[in-house]
């Protein structure tokens, strides 16, 4: 089987997010089961044109905003049997109306709330109703069930047209080491708006007034990283760290020795760093919204909280970093649900199967 699949970015790209891992990990698991897996993405500098990674053949071509146009040529000079159209960044590919052949919607989560916090109205409005045109593809991939819920619910997606495939995490590459010795709270991801980390740093002036020695570690970068320095700025912090980009063998040893992972995105997909952080041990605090519901298992593998509510945020980090007994057991069950349920061996067996059946419907959502 040959597999085209067309995505923003590539695993290299600079920005590349669980999205990005998705496909790493899929993609590389086809391709050792003798199919071909061939990426069209967006070109990036120092980034070569054609590439391999794995197995899987990269394909850099156009700008981020020029790449849309290239597809329906890109359409009709490739041979393949199916065509993955990956829509990690909000506007839909559209590939069913210029080919044939087997297309696919992979879905990560849907932008509708997220556009209105990141762009300007007219820009957001305009991406929003683009967005909605998801509805027109025979076949989606979810990641979770709370993508395949905001699908039918917000965009008007026909039930029976989304497989829900969720993710894995590579427990080989992510796993436990000791603990840091102060209590540790670690956020990671792409510095957005949206991923509200100003509600992290007002939580944590609640925790540092109960627990002194408490530390905040934030990974990553992104273009709401000054704003969210600022802030910090103004709160007077001396133990909250921005480490930016890091290699990721420094990250996995940072989800490791952290004491707890905390995330107040307004949605997600999924929620992949705190898969991550499970399979390293670390249990995760969060707001109950799309997505982290599905990674986290409330009262199990983590504590979700009401949506907005930085003073239960904060109530809650408190609680797992104070209470001993209750981190214990939130780390093992996180450690074992990632182990045990989070194989990306079998979500890529899942993945293959779906690709060669023509089995769409997935009800096992509330």
């Amino acid at each position: 089987m040959n597999v085209l699949w067309i995505n923003h970015r590539d695993p290299k790209h600079p920005l590349a997010g669980g999205a990005e891992v998705r496909i790493h990990e899929i993609g590389k698991r086809l391709v050792e089961n003798n199919h071909s897996v061939k990426l069209v993405c967006e070109r990036w500098p120092g980034l070569k044109k054609i590439d391999y990674l794995d197995g899987i053949e990269i394909e850099r071509t156009a700008n981020k905003y020029l790449i849309h146009m290239k597809v329906p040529i890109l359409l009709n000079r490739h041979s393949y049997d199916v065509v993955i159209d990956d829509t990690a960044h909000a506007i839909p590919w559209e590939s069913q109306f210029f080919t044939n052949k087997r297309v696919i919607a992979q879905v990560s989560h849907v932008h509708q709330k997220v556009l209105k916090f990141e762009l300007s109205p007219i820009l957001a409005n305009m991406i929003a109703k683009s967005e909605r045109s998801l509805k027109y593809y025979k076949d989606i991939i979810a990641v979770s069930c709370s993508t395949k819920n905001v699908l039918i619910q917000e965009l008007g997606v026909p039930k029976n047209r989304i497989k829900i495939i969720k993710n894995g995490v590579d427990t080989a590459h992510y796993k436990p080491s000791s603990k840091a010795c102060m209590p540790t709270i670690l956020w990671v991801g792409r510095i957005k708006r949206y991923k509200r980390i100003d509600h992290v740093l007002l939580a944590f002036a609640l925790v540092t007034k109960q627990i002194p020695d408490a530390k905040l570690i934030i990974v990553g970068t992104g273009d709401y990283l000054e704003t969210v320095k600022k802030i910090a700025a103004n709160l007077h912090f001396s133990n909250v760290f921005f480490t930016g980009a890091i290699e990721e063998k420094e990250k996995v040893a940072m989800m490791a020795s952290s004491w707890v992972t905390v995330s107040s995105s307004l949605t997600e997909g999924w929620g992949m760093t705190i898969t991550e952080s499970a399979a390293c041990g670390t249990p995760a605090v969060a707001y109950d919204v799309a997505g982290l519901r599905d990674s986290i298992r409330n009262d199990v593998t983590g504590l979700l909280v009401s949506d907005g509510n930085v003073v239960a945020l904060s109530q809650a980090l408190i609680r797992v970093l104070q209470d001993e007994q209750l981190r214990t057991m939130l780390s093992c069950n996180a450690l074992h649900c990632a182990s045990k349920e989070c194989s990306w061996d079998e979500v890529a067996k899942e993945f293959t199967d779906y690709l060669e059946s023509t089995s769409k419907d997935d009800n096992h959502c509330n």
